[in-house]
């Protein structure tokens, strides 16, 4: 079925010789002009007060429909990244830690996991300072796994969505930041241990973002998406066990 489409100033015409016909009716068949003229005015009234109400009440339902596709959008962005890049790096770092152990103990997240372990696990990282040291993992592939992911770092850096997202531009910022000093150097060999530390603390930085935005990953699958959270406990980067196999 074919609808035909009318011109705005069709439909406007339309809708006036619509309501003064209705007016005419109401005179011709019940003569009481002074009762239709003081419901007109009346209607004129509080025609401001319509419009204001209807305005404001379809800003906001548009409003809020447009904060919801940017959300739903910016968690593909941030799913994305992980995929691609947060969960390898979160196994790599690990490497870096004298006490990895201690924790994998407190980020290691189960299916039983509820809102208050999650910020359990938010307040241990902010408040236990997480060292990692370059010497004790390997630097050339750390260097060519992000090297590989540069172009995948730029294209999620060039989606205007991120802007609503603050933590999360600031850890691409942070890894970019890593890949261009590590790419910066020749050798990764025979470095200094200033040079050493110094790279420790990029590390460090990315590191921390990374680890905050992972749990609040983890319990948006748990929340929105049970079957994507299901693999990803699965491969929990934080568990030297984890596999994709269901047990």
């Amino acid at each position: 079925m074919r609808f035909i489409r009318m011109p705005h100033d069709r439909i406007v015409y339309l809708l006036l010789l619509v309501s003064v016909a209705l007016y005419l009716m109401d005179y011709f068949l019940f003569g009481r002009m002074g009762e239709i003229g003081f419901g007109f005015m009346s209607n004129v009234a509080f025609l401001p007060v319509y419009v204001l109400f209807v305005t404001l009440m379809i800003e906001r339902v548009l409003r809020e429909r447009e904060r919801e596709a940017m959300i739903k959008k910016l968690n593909m962005v941030i799913g994305i990244f992980f995929s691609e890049v947060g969960t390898q790096l979160l196994r790599d770092f690990l490497e870096f830690f004298t006490d990895g152990q201690g924790l994998r103990g407190k980020l290691n997240v189960t299916v039983r996991w509820r809102e208050e372990d999650y910020r359990a696990a938010r307040d241990f990282i902010k408040s236990h300072e997480i060292r990692l040291d370059a010497r004790l993992g390997d630097l050339p592939r750390l260097k060519e796994f992000l090297s590989e992911k540069k172009g995948v770092m730029l294209s999620l850096m060039e989606n205007p969505n991120l802007l609503e997202h603050e933590s999360f531009t600031d850890l691409l910022w942070a890894v970019f930041h890593l890949i261009e000093e590590l790419q910066a150097r020749q050798s990764l060999a025979s470095l200094p241990a200033s040079d050493l530390e110094h790279l420790a603390g990029d590390m460090k930085r990315a590191h921390n973002h990374l680890l905050i935005e992972w749990l609040s990953y983890m319990a948006h699958l748990q929340k929105d998406y049970p079957y994507l959270f299901s693999l990803a406990v699965r491969m929990n980067p934080m568990n030297p066990q984890a596999h994709a196999e269901v047990a």
